[in-house]
């Protein structure tokens, strides 16, 4: 009997182990994705009024909705830079997501324009390319002025000045892969779901991006100045349309990031170029300069080992890290010729999205300055 009692209490003490063990395990802690969504301007900063509509509205209303289609996904986890009529300075609503260690951040803005402009818009941090998409730059940037003590929060940037602008471009560099990504699906989810019409994915030196430390996006869902298009954005149901777009892109992107190589395609950089940034191939030499040039295949949140069978066939395959995704290259060449003919080869072999990038001296550069380099 009391050998039974003993085993019995064995039994207890070996069942609670297990169980505080398995607890253990269920507690830890599993890191969310976190999306800070920013809905523009706010408080005594109305942003614009086309057609008798306020931006500041408009755009608090469709973050809203997206943040409640999102918060219904246990994985993800959503924060606010405001959630009310409210002014927040431009460089605060970064520092908020990049406390809290953020994996998107997503700003809601609405456009306006002199003429018959309409359509959707979103934009990267980057070069200007041309005096519209700097207009639309300095218009968002010129919010730092209503805020105190702007000119120590922001070291003298002007936002007048397209040289102050174009100073501020590097710190997102190593997001930009990802930020277009985004950026494109929310495009595409405007032009195919709602068949809204698609003005692009676009570069501008916009400062709340600039503030923020991961892939991140300023989406002008539409023109308030375009009458009919103002009505649409005013309206619960176009509120409703546009946010359940952008949460639908947002869903993508992170599916995407899951995925394992073999299930992943990249997005292609669609943000226009001027004609004079792209040169005939004839143009260019083979060069003697320290760069070359890859053609990007895919990208993965997880590590994929660089064999011939988890690439469809393709070999020379090398990646890199940055920002938390891995770059997948195919090829490695000086030849601008070549390299065209492995993206060729990529295409073929499954990749119909790969695009060829520029390296110098082992850092990434645009590749219409690479071919500029090595033509000279």
């Amino acid at each position: 009997m009391k050998t039974h009692k003993i085993l019995h209490f064995v039994f207890i003490i070996i069942g609670l182990t297990c169980t505080s063990f398995a607890h253990a395990d269920n507690d830890k802690p599993v890191k969310k994705f976190v999306v800070v969504l920013d809905a523009g301007h706010g408080g005594s900063d109305s942003g614009n009024t086309g057609s008798g509509y306020l931006e500041k509205e408009i755009a608090l209303k469709v973050v809203l909705k997206v943040g409640k289609l999102l918060e219904k996904n246990s994985d993800i986890k959503v924060i606010y830079t405001r959630k009310s009529d409210k002014f927040i300075d431009l460089f605060v609503r970064g520092k908020i997501a990049n406390e809290a260690n953020a994996d998107l951040f997503v700003s809601v803005h609405c456009n306006a324009h002199g003429s018959s402009a309409h359509g959707t818009e979103t934009f990267v941090l980057g070069t200007h390319r041309n005096k519209t998409n700097f207009e639309v730059a300095k218009k968002e940037n010129s919010v730092i002025f209503m805020e105190d003590d702007y000119e120590k929060n922001y070291a003298g940037f002007n936002p007048n000045s397209p040289e102050s602008v174009m100073s501020i471009l590097l710190s997102q560099e190593e997001y930009l892969d990802q930020s277009i990504m985004l950026a494109s699906l929310i495009q595409n989810a405007f032009t195919n779901n709602l068949k809204r019409k698609n003005r692009g994915v676009k570069q501008a030196g916009f400062i709340v991006l600039h503030q923020t430390v991961m892939p991140s996006v300023l989406v002008e869902i539409g023109f308030l100045s375009y009458k009919k298009e103002g009505a649409y954005l005013n309206s619960s149901k176009g509120q409703q349309q546009i946010s359940d777009a952008i949460f639908k892109a947002i869903l993508e992107y992170k599916k995407g990031l899951d995925k394992s190589v073999q299930g992943y395609i990249p997005v292609e950089n669609v943000i226009e170029e001027t004609s004079s940034q792209v040169m005939e191939s004839k143009e260019i030499p083979e060069n003697n300069t320290n760069i070359v040039f890859k053609v990007q295949i895919a990208a993965s949140s997880k590590f994929i080992e660089s064999k011939p069978y988890n690439f469809n066939g393709l070999q020379s395959i090398s990646s890199i890290k940055t920002a938390g995704l891995y770059k997948y290259y195919y090829g490695n060449t000086s030849s601008y010729e070549k390299i065209k003919s492995f993206q060729s080869e990529a295409k073929k072999n499954g990749y119909p999205s790969s695009f060829i990038v520029a390296f110098k001296d082992g850092n990434k550069v645009p590749l219409s300055e690479a071919l500029k380099s090595i033509s000279n």
